[in-house]
């Protein structure tokens, strides 16, 4: 029988369990108030989940809204088809806002593996610091974390909650309700890295006409010395913001340090 070697296995280890990006998503993100409500969690691309999330990994879980403050408890979720799902009850009128962090993680990836992870990440400035340094061939000890958000509207009363800072490491914050625009509007994020606005990050937009459409790409956007971006609302459907921070460590046995950052809403 053939060995599978030990960078193979490190390699599948890792695109399984953190070379994904994390989204909370709905079915559909307008509710009605006092009624129970379904959040869940895709754990691989906006379009599928490719595995579940392990409560021992969520931490800081929030749910915010008009005289509502839901901190979920492992109670409050459950698995199903490599999805994580987040039982709740809707309160008052409003603009909602969902969140949750993941613990650091790390792992080791030899040279040849760290630099095809930045590549298919889209971490160009990463890619170019090694090779400046010649160490594109040496291995490299990331930590990485996940903090991601929802906004989601119950009934109709438009509230300010959608840009309430959750004190994630890396976050966007909404310049604009998304339930107050139209298709043909614009809106605007403030990126904020430790609280911080993150300037010249390059992040990442995409919508969703269907809820299993395969065909929609991305686009690739800088935040500007504000650490702001904007983008037209050019169709209705599922919308996601994305970026992922990658910096030097000084930590000892740790190279680099990652935060993955998503959030979501829908247009209609």
């Amino acid at each position: 029988m053939r060995r599978i070697s030990t960078t193979l296995i490190l390699l599948i280890l890792y695109l399984i369990f953190s070379s994904h990006e994390l989204f909370i998503k709905a079915d559909s993100y307008f509710l009605k108030e006092n009624s129970p409500a379904e959040l869940y969690l895709f754990n691989g691309t906006f379009d599928k989940s490719e595995n579940v999330i392990t409560r021992d990994r969520i931490i800081n879980p929030k749910i915010i809204g008009p005289d509502y403050n839901f901190e979920p408890t492992l109670n409050d979720y459950y698995d199903k088809d490599e999805v994580t799902f987040l039982k709740f009850k809707t309160k008052g009128a409003g603009t909602y806002l969902a969140g949750i962090s993941t613990k650091i993680r790390a792992i080791k990836l030899s040279g040849e593996d760290f630099t095809s992870y930045l590549e298919h990440e889209g971490l160009e400035e990463v890619i170019e610091a090694r090779k400046v340094k010649g160490i594109s061939n040496q291995s490299a000890n990331e930590k990485y974390s996940k903090h991601v958000k929802a906004i989601f509207q119950v009934d109709e009363e438009k509230t300010d909650h959608f840009s309430t800072p959750l004190d994630y490491p890396i976050e966007f914050i909404p310049l604009q309700n998304p339930y107050s625009l139209s298709v043909g509007d614009s809106i605007s994020f403030k990126l904020l890295y430790m609280g911080k606005p993150l300037a010249q990050q390059t992040v990442h937009v995409s919508s969703r006409k269907k809820a299993k459409a395969k065909d929609n790409k991305e686009i690739a956007l800088k935040t500007n010395e504000q650490g702001e971006v904007g983008f037209p609302l050019r169709n209705k459907g599922n919308w996601y913001i994305a970026t992922i921070h990658m910096s030097e460590s000084s930590e000892e046995e740790i190279d680099y340090e990652s935060n993955w950052a998503t959030l979501t809403f829908e247009v209609r």
